[in-house]
């Protein structure tokens, strides 16, 4: 009813005052005191106060001598020594005033004048009065825990039907002052999520009301909350170095309730680039590759149902398919018995087996290759030698699971249709002669060679 009252007031105050001149009387210094004009007396009930506004209401002015009231003003609270001229009322009928300059919870004394063309009246009484204190703001207020970047606040409406709307607020535990977040409108709205938080961070929030004249409350009580944290990293990656064509990874099980998937991610350095390959809901993943000797890098990381993912930037496991054989080295290169026998030298116990590729020129529009497989000991004879023509071979290292070394050295030979035999070396020319008695006779070279065989 009280601020009814003042609503009231002021909306008189302002249509009387909008028809009024623009120049406005004021007392002079030195003024003339007429005691017969009449004095200001207020109403019984003629004080009015509100957190921003303080209404008067006074007897009717029936002295036609009076062209207005002044209106003096002190502040207690300042320990101001007595009340100063502070505005006029510039028609005798107005018998209300409101003063709007006024600050919540705080004392003012008022006294007032009438005037006339050439006197003022004597002072009214003075009259105390105290602004309401400002308005409390919510009375409860509850933030929800645990929440993937977001807080959610939520508080109980006001009651009074002034307010027009919330005002959150915010700090961390390294800020010192509150930081206005929000504005929600709407004195039944009651809840606000605060978004893109840090994860597992700690903040405050706090709320004032706003009323419909701008008058901001006190804030209510603080609430903490503590965002969700990340999901722990993930422990004992281990990654296989000697599987073909494929790398296994495993890793120490997750134990978060609300788990989703793991990520995978690999590269090809430990410094790298690591792109995301797949995601799995076990902790075993196997990657197959084409390649032989492929070296990969991997991290994982733990993605719980809110989409949070734990950290994997700190932790690289190694990984790498299984290299090819070693490659045979060629050692010695014989004629035995008009045949053509190749032996090579291996040390690498994965071997079981080796391939001979052959390749055969008798000119150089007419080339063939056929391969040999599966030869299990560390010789080959080629008993299909044709004079006149030129033959090349290489020789591979097979494995347990038909992976092949890189190509050794390629040896060349050449064969004409003279009689007897000369072998040629880069090197050196080596005669070799060979009789049919000379059964079990045999000449060799080094395999790095590169051979011409002819008949002499």
């Amino acid at each position: 009813m009280k601020l009814w009252n003042l609503v009231t007031l002021l909306t008189v105050s302002i249509l009387t005052f909008s028809g009024c001149v623009a120049t406005t009387p004021k007392p002079k210094d030195t003024a003339v005191v007429d005691s017969t004009l009449p004095v200001i007396t207020l109403t019984q009930n003629g004080v009015f106060t509100d957190m921003q506004a303080v209404g008067f209401e006074w007897n009717s002015i029936t002295d036609a001598r009076v062209k207005g009231v002044y209106v003096y003003k002190q502040t207690l609270d300042k320990e101001e020594t007595e009340p100063k001229y502070y505005d006029t009322v510039k028609n005798r009928f107005v018998t209300h005033y409101v003063d709007d300059n006024v600050k919540p919870q705080t004392q003012y004394s008022y006294y007032f004048k009438t005037y006339s063309k050439d006197s003022e009246s004597q002072a009214s009484k003075s009259v105390t009065v105290k602004t309401l204190p400002v308005l409390d703001s919510v009375s409860w207020i509850y933030v929800a825990q645990d929440m993937p970047r977001s807080a959610k606040i939520i508080w109980r409406p006001h009651t009074n039907h002034i307010v027009k709307s919330y005002i959150i607020e915010r700090k961390t535990l390294s800020e010192d002052k509150w930081s206005k977040l929000e504005t929600i409108k709407g004195r039944l709205n009651a809840e606000y999520i605060d978004t893109e938080l840090k994860d597992n961070y700690v903040y405050k929030y706090r709320i004032r009301v706003v009323t419909y004249t701008n008058i901001v409350s006190n804030p209510s009580a603080e609430v903490k909350v503590i965002t969700k944290a990340l999901p722990k990293q993930i422990e004992n990656i281990v990654a296989t170095k000697d599987l073909p064509k494929k790398i296994t990874i495993v890793w120490g099980k997750t134990n978060i309730v609300d788990f989703m998937h793991y990520n995978i991610y690999r590269a090809g350095s430990i410094d790298g680039n690591y792109d995301l390959i797949t995601s799995v809901k076990t902790n075993q993943f196997i990657d197959e590759v084409e390649e032989d000797g492929k070296n990969y890098f991997y991290r994982i990381s733990v993605v719980d149902k809110d989409e949070l993912e734990s950290n994997c930037a700190v932790k690289s496991t190694h990984g790498k398919t299984l290299a090819r054989p070693l490659t045979p080295s060629m050692v010695e290169v014989r004629i035995v018995n008009n045949n053509l026998e190749i032996s090579w030298n291996s040390n690498d116990s994965r071997v079981k087996s080796y391939s001979v590729i052959k390749k055969i020129s008798r000119n150089w529009l007419n080339i063939s290759s056929e391969e040999f497989t599966d030869i299990k000991g560390k010789t080959f004879v080629d008993t299909a030698v044709e004079p006149n023509t030129t033959y090349f071979y290489t020789v591979y290292s097979v494995d347990n699971f038909s992976i092949k070394s890189e190509p050794s050295l390629e040896v060349k030979f050449t064969t004409s249709k003279t009689q007897g035999k000369k072998i040629v070396s880069k090197e050196a020319d080596i005669d070799v002669k060979k009789s049919p008695s000379d059964n079990g006779n045999t000449s060799s070279v080094n395999a790095m060679d590169d051979f011409d065989m002819s008949e002499n």
